[in-house]
């Protein structure tokens, strides 16, 4: 086994964990750093129809692939590099290109279910839940769903409705409990940031 650290970084939708993520990756510079999206990890759907594919909950440990995440994962811990999927938000489905992730010392893994599956939480060597008002949640992810991913304000508050918040009750914020650090008032909490970057800079020298 290699010597690579992975830190897991979950919490609601839209409750800064990507910030979080990027922040400490770019204020570090080190290219021995890699994020990895749980996102990229939804199963391809593409023999199923778009209006068919709209409906399936994403907010479901089942939509996603995380066995294929979990050999991924191991893989890195191996020395080896791994094809990440990229997934097309927009079309509800996997792009046929990949990105390449290997020869880090440090992955940063973020998703809002990470801390659910067993296999994967036993993968990591710090977990952070991000602890942020359901409220405020809501706000960025409309404008994050609108701007970035081609959603409607309609569908993004339906998929809260059905599903995004009624999935965070019963996946996501019962796993606060498996936790090393709870990251309160979003992505750009200064202290948190420092603190993980001060594990990370130990890892990295």
């Amino acid at each position: 086994m290699s010597n690579t650290m992975i830190i897991g970084v979950t919490g609601a939708s839209a409750s800064g964990k990507s910030l979080l993520s990027h922040t400490i990756v770019e204020e570090l510079g080190s290219d021995q750093v890699a994020i990895i999206s749980e996102d990229s990890y939804y199963k391809g759907f593409e023999n199923i129809p778009l209006e068919e594919r709209i409906k399936i909950n994403y907010d479901h440990p089942d939509s996603l692939e995380h066995t294929l995440l979990c050999e991924h994962l191991r893989n890195l811990l191996n020395g080896d590099s791994v094809e990440v999927p990229i997934y097309d938000y927009a079309k509800y489905e996997r792009k046929k290109e990949t990105r390449t992730v290997g020869s880090h010392k440090i992955i940063v893994l973020e998703g809002i279910l990470l801390f659910v599956v067993p296999e994967l939480r036993e993968l990591m060597d710090v977990r952070i839940f991000m602890d942020t008002s359901l409220d405020i949640c809501l706000t960025r992810r409309i404008q994050r769903d609108v701007v970035e991913r081609g959603r409607t304000i309609d569908s993004v508050l339906h998929d809260y409705q059905t599903t995004v918040r009624p999935m965070y009750m019963q996946f996501i914020e019962p796993c606060k409990r498996h936790a090393d650090i709870i990251v309160p008032r979003g992505g750009m909490n200064r202290i948190a940031i420092e603190m993980i970057k001060a594990k990370m800079r130990e890892s990295l020298s």
